[in-house]
């Protein structure tokens, strides 16, 4: 279904072309003084000087051959040149009445792509962080409006679960439980099933052996130790790994799910530690790697760069490998595995010229196909009001489960003030129930209403308000319109039997012209992987729907066909508003 602005364009150019004029120059756009006008065309200015004519003489040759149009109430030729349009109310309803019979109210998918998402990366062993926060939601995000454009998309989570926080752990364990089987040399027989940690304790473990290798050489040289004979194949250590993963993963995902985020793929740094090897020997061969200052590195500069751009090390001098080989064996692995087109990365935007290293690499090595898309979408921090990194009251970083837990107890609070205001009771377990989809709603949408790579404060007093650009005013939003026609229902009428008027005031006018941009919204956030614009467009929707309920008698309208028209369009608004917040990750209650 082609955009509203373009069927608008494409008339005006048959008006410039019918007028003797080059036909491009009839690109329509919104009006930027709606006041004035509903849609604007400048092209009669940028054709005065190569027509040598006045452009208001070109527009106003433009606008005589409007002047019948199926499509515009009013063309006005302005001073100095420009056109200023109305659009018929029946040209509006009727694209209306297309969009709610289409699939996906009739946006244009474009050629399909197979594409593996990179976010969350949190490491095992320890708690998700409000640090954890951003890659998760926008990660999540993208990931939805990807398959929603008609993707074949896989996202992944790259676990921090190798290295030597993992012989941090086990050697803790070690000193604690020496007499654990695991590190029995002899033992040959079935490891336990059961784990000799709960997620509290190893997560205690884990700083505490961080701690004390800092302090404590001897202490890190056995956890280095601990890491080679991990990584060398002990079955002790490969089981007690196998217990760090398996209760470390429980926990993520548990968290993850209060999030409603979710991944198709478990993976880790650990999964490509074995073709390692293979991947640098193959990077010798091809002359790519070589050796500097005992370190093997590989070029990546180009002609072109106006900055530094330092060799990617691949390996370092006492032969051991780094983030960089772990990522660059990884892509190997995901284009043997999965062919993807297109690969995307989350992570904090600092790490932006590692990613240049590492992508300009796997290009260089022929790690990936030159038609590979590697995209790095690095994102901007969540701060506290002091514009520093958010803590907590006592200035730790805050556990993401403890920030969800405040932001739902004063939901919880809010929503039970809202019901006494309104006169009306709330079940306790409903409260919570609600409390937890609004509470989710002002964190993803506190969250992507922000461009992904600028930072920016976390104001639980602002993220929780039903009023402003706010999730919660959002599904408020939702919710009155739920209500409205629930009681139509109750009042004997059919969803099914009612379709879109002609708009009969101005604030209905406006609800049905801010509805035809959903097309072109989901276009540019799809070409852009841009979240907040979804958030930016139903922020504008949800103001000009209450302008209109205010303004609007809905249920008490004694016109049945005028009514039912309201109803259709109030539902085409409802399922609207609801795609763009499934694309943002949460979902509406019934009731607030």
């Amino acid at each position: 279904m082609q955009k509203i602005l373009d069927l608008i364009s494409e008339e005006m150019k048959q008006a410039f072309e019918a007028a003797g004029y080059d036909p491009e120059l009839g690109k329509a756009t919104l009006s930027n003084r709606p006041d004035l006008c509903e849609y604007q065309c400048n092209g009669a200015m940028a054709g005065a000087k190569k027509y040598r004519k006045a452009p208001l003489a070109i527009a106003q040759e433009v606008a005589e051959n409007l002047q019948n149009s199926e499509t515009f109430s009013q063309v006005d030729a302005v001073a100095p040149g420009f056109l200023n349009m109305k659009v018929k109310e029946s040209f509006v309803r009727d694209y209306l009445r297309d969009m709610s019979g289409a699939d996906k109210f009739g946006f244009q998918t474009p050629e399909s792509k197979k594409i593996i998402i990179d976010y969350g990366g949190p490491n095992v062993a320890k708690p998700l962080h409000v640090g954890h926060l951003r890659s998760g939601i926008i990660g999540e995000s993208i990931k939805r409006i990807c398959r929603y454009a008609g993707h074949d998309v896989i996202g992944d989570i790259h676990l921090g679960d190798w290295g030597l926080q993992m012989g941090l752990i086990i050697t803790e364990l070690h000193k604690r439980q020496p007499d654990l089987i695991y590190f029995d040399d002899s033992y040959e027989g079935e490891y336990p099933k059961e784990a000799p940690f709960t997620i509290s304790e190893l997560e205690e473990i884990y700083p505490t052996a961080s701690a004390k290798s800092k302090e404590d050489d001897s202490y890190k040289a056995d956890a280095m130790d601990a890491t080679y004979k991990l990584q060398s194949g002990v079955r002790g250590y490969r089981a007690l790994w196998d217990h760090i993963i398996a209760v470390s993963v429980a926990d993520l995902k548990k968290n993850y799910a209060n999030l409603n985020v979710e991944f198709d793929l478990w993976k880790g740094e650990s999964d490509v530690h074995d073709i390692i090897p293979g991947m640098v020997e193959e990077m010798k061969k091809g002359g790519y790697a070589y050796e500097s200052d005992g370190a093997l590195v590989v070029d990546v500069k180009e002609e072109t760069d106006t900055k530094e751009v330092p060799p990617c090390m691949i390996l370092k001098s006492d032969g051991a490998s780094l983030y960089n080989t772990t990522d660059l064996a990884t892509i190997m692995d995901r284009m043997e595995n999965f062919h993807p087109d297109r690969l995307i990365y989350l992570t904090d935007k600092r790490q932006d010229l590692y990613f240049e290293q590492v992508f300009r690499c796997a290009r260089k090595t022929k790690l990936v196909n030159e038609d590979t898309e590697l995209v790095h979408i690095g994102f901007g921090t969540m701060n506290g009001k002091d514009g520093k990194p958010f803590k907590t009251r006592e200035g730790g970083v805050m556990r993401l489960e403890n920030l969800i837990r405040e932001i739902n107890e004063e939901m919880i609070r809010k929503i039970r003030d809202n019901a006494q205001t309104k006169g009306y009771e709330i079940d306790v377990e409903q409260a919570r129930e609600t409390a937890k989809i609004v509470g989710l709603a002002a964190i993803k949408y506190g969250d992507l209403s922000n461009q992904a790579s600028k930072d920016y404060i976390f104001d639980l007093d602002r993220f929780t308000s039903f009023e402003g650009d706010t999730g919660p005013y959002i599904l408020y939003t939702i919710v009155r319109i739920k209500s409205i026609l629930a009681k139509f229902e109750e009042q004997g009428g059919k969803l099914t039997d009612i379709v879109i008027q002609e708009a009969v005031n101005d604030p209905e006018k406006s609800l049905m012209l801010e509805l035809t941009k959903y097309n072109a919204m989901m276009e540019m956030v799809c070409e852009e992987i841009a979240p907040h614009k979804i958030c930016a467009y139903i922020y504008d929707l949800a103001n000009v729907f209450n302008r209109f309920y205010h303004e609007t008698k809905i249920l008490t309208e004694t016109d049945n066909d005028r009514k039912a028209g309201w109803i259709a369009l109030l539902k085409l608004t409802k399922e609207i508003l609801e795609t763009c917040i499934e694309l943002l990750g949460f979902s509406a209650p019934d009731r607030m």
